[in-house]
């Protein structure tokens, strides 16, 4: 008698765990926004110089990615993305151009904000240091 309770006691625990809806994992579904790096370094570079670089922008969920927008941190740091839709699995750049006629450190940021579920708000940051170019040498007299 114990033997046939316990049984039936199992069978219907494991059809009522078999009975149960398929759950998605959570953060699984929907567009999901992925980085090559979140930080640049430009280490040290001349006054003048190349302040551009790149970011690129990952789609690692199931629907599409879209950025609404990528504002600096100020006016020195000027941001580029390209608005339309990333497929998933698909990649798209972000450019940023950093203003090199400021001499000193670097450490500016750009926020993207999209419709990502894992991070609809993301902050890359850029940072290095700008040298004073040399002065032009005046003629000799």
């Amino acid at each position: 008698m114990k033997q046939l309770l316990l049984t039936l006691g199992l069978s219907l625990f494991t059809l009522g765990v078999m009975a149960q809806p398929d759950m998605k994992p959570v953060g699984g579904t929907g567009p999901m926004i992925s980085l090559d790096k979140e930080v640049h370094d430009y280490g040290t570079i001349k006054q003048g110089g190349n302040g551009e670089c790149e970011f690129t922008v990952t789609n690692t969920g199931d629907q599409p990615l879209i950025i609404s927008q990528c504002q600096g941190s100020c006016g020195c740091t000027v941001p580029q993305c390209d608005t339309t839709p990333i497929k998933p699995g698909q990649k798209s750049t972000i450019k940023v151009k950093y203003d090199s006629n400021r001499v000193g450190p670097i450490n500016k940021s750009v926020t993207i904000t999209s419709n990502a579920t894992n991070a609809p708000s993301k902050v890359v940051t850029i940072k290095g240091t700008v040298e004073a170019s040399a002065p032009a040498a005046e003629p000799v007299k």
